[in-house]
């Protein structure tokens, strides 16, 4: 049977920088083991299945790594959203108009509008509260990502893990000498892993540049070994910091940068909202480029 698929990069608005997104429109018939092995064959950070609405939202969105299935994730929820609205599934859109996914982790709200020189921009809020899991040491995350204890900055947190549908351990750097130089090492990848957690680790700094955030992902357990462009650790980023706050109350909002050092530039448009000392909700927002898009048969 033939499937239609598409491809667009997301957290761009240049071909060949953002992240690889592979998008089924219409996903109805395939198996479990059918989408992921697509998923393994495409070997993006994730392809996206979409199907019919079951709880009367938008349509129903699966999303798989080559490894595994996720039950949220911020690239492939901007991605689809463009690879529908550009297809006209959404009808003209003039006025911002807003969408909910339904996946794994809960609804994901999306709204799609057009900026300058009409090109689609999308903006997910995420579908859960920030939490926090597991605070590890900075020799313990160091290690796993070939670093030093000093490169590690821990004023405002140590290394710990955050997420608003998925977890992250979240790793303050000191300069981005620190972030060019990451790199995985297994022995203190397997280390932290043995503690019961996923090491998916996002490194960031503070930078002084055109950008508020620098970071970087890598999710090697999950077949990411690393990622240009994280929407759903830069959601909880911006959960984090906003939490870490010394405003009661308030918006914020952060321009990040990931994937420069892998040669596919992204820009990662983050905000968050803070009342009376909680965050009560958090958005990653950006541009995409649509690619390619053809025929792919399954058995």
């Amino acid at each position: 049977m033939r499937y239609r698929y598409h491809i667009c990069d997301v957290f761009t608005d240049k071909r060949f920088g953002g992240n690889q997104l592979a998008v089924l429109p219409e996903a109805e018939g395939l198996s479990d083991v059918q989408m992921q092995q697509i998923a393994r064959e495409f070997n993006f950070a994730e392809t996206a299945f979409v199907f019919p609405a079951e709880a009367g939202h938008t349509r129903k969105v699966r999303i798989f790594t080559p490894a595994t299935e996720m039950p949220f994730a911020g690239h492939p929820n901007i991605g689809t959203a463009f690879t529908l609205a550009r297809a006209g599934a959404f009808g003209e859109i003039e006025d911002p108009i807003e969408v909910t996914f339904e996946e794994k982790a809960g609804p994901v709200p999306i709204s799609i509008q057009r900026r300058e020189g009409r090109a689609i921009w999308c903006e997910l809020a995420a579908p859960e509260s920030l939490s926090f899991g597991k605070t590890l040491t900075a020799k313990l995350v160091a290690s796993a990502v070939s670093l030093s204890e000093r490169d590690i900055v821990s004023a405002t947190h140590p290394p710990q893990f955050a997420s608003v549908g998925l977890p992250f351990l979240m790793t303050e750097l000191k300069d981005r000498s620190a972030l060019e130089r990451a790199r995985i090492q297994w022995d203190g990848l397997q280390a932290i892993s043995a503690l019961g957690v996923t090491p998916d680790i996002h490194l960031y700094l503070h930078s002084a540049d055109e950008f508020d955030i620098r970071a970087r992902m890598f999710a090697p357990l999950d077949g990411v070994p690393e990622d240009p462009a994280t929407g759903s650790a830069n959601c909880a980023l911006a959960a984090l910091l906003s939490h870490y706050s010394e405003k009661p109350s308030g918006s914020f909002q952060f321009r990040i940068a990931q994937g420069v050092e892998m040669g596919r530039p992204s820009v990662l448009e983050a905000r968050a909202e803070k009342r009376d000392g909680v965050v009560s909700a958090a958005w990653i927002g950006g541009s995409c480029v649509a690619f390619a898009e053809g025929l792919l048969e399954v058995d």
